[in-house]
């Protein structure tokens, strides 16, 4: 029966909150801090439970009842992560305190809630201890005796500590004590936490579940887990990022088992779950004269159920350009992770090729066996060997290019967004010796691309871009190098403002211009968020093709300028890029530019 009593009771409590719930506006709301700076103040702020309330739109007096009770926990934590031990938090509703109104008790009305804090005294760390730790190893800085006795330099502290132990092979590191006292007068906060690093575990054996179509064998290859290795929490990280990386799976998640498995090995378990086999894609871009590009794909993710990826791509663009006829190019590749090893994936490719330039047309096919190796998140490594073939007429006749070229790269990404990146690096090293045969001769061709990217201002609002391409033909001469090997400038990818591949070499004035055998590009890229989703851009491209050499005679250099408009449709901005020449040849007016990404 008292049982029942209670019941009864709470269920009359709940009815009473729900009748006193009465929609009445606050009339006011005042968040004081005695004895700080504003820089303090503000954060204090930051942290209010009312103050969010209220810019919520809260009305409601019981929400607001609410807010004012949960006021004291959220500054009191704030404080703490200020090295703040003897604040003192006061919350008045109606200029009663709202701790000591019970719940049965809440107000039906609500005037005004007024907050006062007084943070008290700095307090300052006096024993800093988290241990043991591996020989030779430390603590962060910020734990130490005498610094700032921040809550979160204590958890950052725990958290190293274990870290630590587990990249030594400790996979059950843990906290196994702690003794954390505040001293109100000396002003000090004294931690003292005892980890047990446990036993040093080798990887042990790899459970795996949730997958369909995809081979266990081949999970286990492309996964890469060293069993009989020392555990390693960066290759847990990288046994996921492999799995990641075929694009098979919509999500993988790789757990350490809890107990540990005689003698010392550590057990994972991996939950899958699969995308669709299928995906397709399509893209477009539009430019005032060298008129609209179309792209479309066909991507196959689990061809034979080992991960292999085949995809056919086609492109359609220069479609009503005004200086130049319509391209196309048509490409299949298949791609195989794990072929050698887990971060080795070996694929072939193949593409036909149709080009209508300003001064020449060309019919291409080729055939290509490819290598990448994933060194590392950002490191990646590629080569391959590539047999292509071509026919080109222009103003001197009928010429047939044949080549077999050995492409050596490598790729530094540290991004944050590769579409819309605010910080980070990309550098892109190409190097590709060709052997020539029929009208082409032999030599190597090197293209380099670096960009970098750095965010400033209040929530990083303002991005300065900047991006730097060379690229160069040792061997061969002018006429001997393979049409698509030679450089250009001109063109949304190099300077904006002028038509694309606007600019070449003379070869014989007026009725033959080929690319240069040497080129240099330069943009740089001021990007402001006005809002989350619009931006605006200011922009400078600089581009220069010499016809042997960097900067020769036989060359000529462009520089154009302009405007842009972003906006942010979740996966990628779209951009729209207003420009004009400002000194160079082959300039012819404003240039229009929309696409999908930043420009680079």
């Amino acid at each position: 029966m008292a049982g029942l009593g209670v019941f009864r009771l709470v269920g009359a409590a709940a009815a009473f909150l729900a009748a006193v719930s009465v929609s009445m506006a606050q009339e006011s709301f005042e968040f004081r801090v005695i004895n700080a700076d504003e820089a303090l103040a503000d954060r204090l702020r930051s942290a209010s439970a009312i103050k969010a309330a209220q810019s919520e739109g809260t009305t409601e007096a019981i929400d607001l009842y609410a807010a004012a009770r949960a006021e004291y926990g959220r500054i009191l934590a704030a404080l703490y992560a200020e090295g703040r031990y003897s604040g003192v938090v006061s919350v008045l509703i109606d200029g009663r305190e709202a701790a000591g109104i019970a719940p049965l008790d809440a107000p039906a009305r609500i005037g005004r809630v007024e907050v006062v804090v007084d943070p008290g005294p700095l307090f300052k760390f006096g024993a800093a201890e988290v241990g043991p730790l591996p020989e030779g190893e430390a603590l962060p800085g910020a734990f130490a005796t005498g610094r700032p006795a921040v809550s979160g330099a204590v958890q950052d502290a725990v958290d190293d500590g274990i870290d630590t132990w587990r990249d030594y092979g400790h996979a059950k590191a843990r906290v196994v004590g702690e003794d954390i006292v505040a001293d109100h007068a000396a002003r000090t906060l004294s931690a003292r936490v005892q980890l047990d690093p446990g036993p040093r575990l080798r990887f042990g054996r790899l459970a795996v579940s949730g997958h369909q179509r995809m081979r266990l064998d081949r999970i286990l290859a492309i996964a890469g887990l060293p069993e009989g290795k020392t555990f390693r929490p960066a290759t847990v990280d990288r046994v996921e990022e492999r799995l990641r990386r075929t694009g098979v799976f919509r999500s993988v998640a790789l757990t350490e088992d809890e107990g540990i498995r005689a003698p010392d090995y550590q057990d994972l378990s991996l939950a899958l779950a699969e995308e669709k086999l299928r995906r397709y894609t399509l893209g477009a871009e539009i430019a005032s004269l060298d008129g609209l590009t179309l792209s479309g794909s066909w991507l196959h993710r689990n061809l034979f159920g080992g991960a292999e990826r085949l995809q056919v791509s086609g492109e359609i663009d220069q479609i009503g350009a005004q200086s130049s006829g319509t391209d196309y190019r048509l490409g299949v590749t298949l791609d195989r992770p794990a072929t050698f090893g887990p971060d080795t994936t070996v694929g072939v490719s193949a593409e036909i090729e149709h080009l209508e330039e300003t001064d020449y047309t060309s019919d291409s096919v080729s055939l290509g066996l490819n290598a990448t190796q994933y060194v590392s998140r950002r490191l990646t490594l590629r080569g391959g060997l590539t047999y292509q073939r071509s026919e080109v007429s222009d103003a001197a006749g009928d010429t047939t290019y044949t080549k077999l070229a050995l492409p050596l790269g490598a790729s530094w990404d540290s991004r944050d967004k590769p579409l819309d990146a605010r910080d980070g690096h990309f550098i892109d090293l190409e190097v590709s010796p060709f052997a020539g045969f029929d009208g082409a001769e032999s030599g190597v061709r090197v293209m380099a691309d670096a960009r970098i990217f750095e965010s400033f201002g209040k929530d990083d609002r303002v991005t300065l871009a900047g991006r730097l391409q060379l690229g160069r033909v040792w061997g061969p001469s002018l006429l001997g190098t393979p049409r698509d090997d030679l450089f250009y400038s001109g063109g949304g990818g190099t300077v904006r403002g002028f038509p694309y591949q606007s600019l070449g070499v003379p070869v014989l004035r007026g009725v033959l211009d080929v690319g240069g055998q040497a080129f240099l590009g330069a943009s740089a890229e001021a990007r402001v968020r006005v809002t989350e989703t619009i931006g605006v851009v200011g922009f400078v491209d600089w581009g220069q093709i010499g016809a042997l050499e960097f900067g020769d005679s036989l060359g000529g250099d462009q520089l154009g300028a302009g405007l842009g408009l972003r906006y942010d449709v979740g996966f990628a901005p779209l951009r729209l890029d207003v420009a004009a020449p400002v000194s160079g040849e082959g300039g012819e007016g404003v240039q229009v530019y929309i696409g999908i990404g930043q420009a680079f």
